[in-house]
């Protein structure tokens, strides 16, 4: 199954203090659920940096993957950026 990597930065106003974001992971995961069956998480950290959040998916297709990344980006108010990812000892075999 394919692997994606979603960089997600917040908008500033996207929470009034820092404890709303659990709220807003959580109505965010929720949505991705319901919506976005086939995207199956992997991990998620907090980063400091140019993202605020990296998130590990794998899903069924780039529309899938895509589709998580737009709710993301409308109900978690963020910018994202996604990238294909491709296990390291999977691309070295292929070389």
């Amino acid at each position: 199954m394919p692997s994606f990597v979603i960089l997600s930065k917040l908008a500033p106003d996207a929470l009034r203090q820092p404890s709303d974001l659990k709220k807003l992971a959580e109505t965010v995961s929720a949505k991705i659920k319901k919506e976005c069956p086939t995207v199956r998480w992997k991990e998620s950290f907090a980063t400091l940096g140019q993202f605020d959040v990296v998130d590990i998916v794998e899903a069924d297709s780039p529309v899938d993957a895509e589709r998580a990344a737009m709710i993301i980006r409308a109900d978690g108010h963020a910018d994202t950026e996604t990238l294909f990812a491709t296990p390291w000892k999977e691309f070295l075999n292929e070389l």
